[in-house]
């Protein structure tokens, strides 16, 4: 574990994330800091869609999020872009957002192939108007 958070990250984190990437077992992953570590809490079947994957936040607490978004270009091509969601609500504690702030940055290094990053503090910040218009 990195001394700066002193956060670890489960492998299974790693292992469910490349599955996600490589296998599309997965729509989504949600994933919280447990004591010490990050464990996976959620994982998205391929059927599910995005509002699934939003309701499946906690309205007051952080968690990270991976997001396989499927779209279509405007010269009709099919393309995923893999998200990384930093789920921070207002209504969270204090030092609830700090910990999930601090080893943001480590956690998501550990999953090798995020290819754009979002923070929200509300749902309004990851509708998926948003989703759509930073994949494009």
């Amino acid at each position: 574990a990195n001394a700066a958070s002193g956060m670890a990250v489960e492998d299974e984190c790693k292992l469910k994330f490349l599955e996600l990437k490589a296998k599309r077992n997965y729509r989504f992953i949600i994933f919280r800091i447990d004591g010490q570590q990050v464990v996976v809490e959620k994982l998205g079947s391929p059927e599910e869609n995005y509002d699934d994957f939003s309701n499946s936040l906690p309205a007051n607490e952080c968690r990270y999020a991976v997001y396989d978004f499927d779209f279509t270009t405007n010269e009709n091509c099919q393309k995923s872009k893999i998200f990384f969601i930093a789920w921070s609500p207002d209504s969270s504690r204090v030092r609830m957002k700090m910990v999930y702030a601090s080893s943001k940055d480590r956690f998501k290094r550990e999953l090798d192939g995020i290819q754009v990053e979002l923070q929200a503090t509300d749902p309004s910040e990851m509708s998926f108007d948003i989703i759509k218009s930073r994949a494009l």
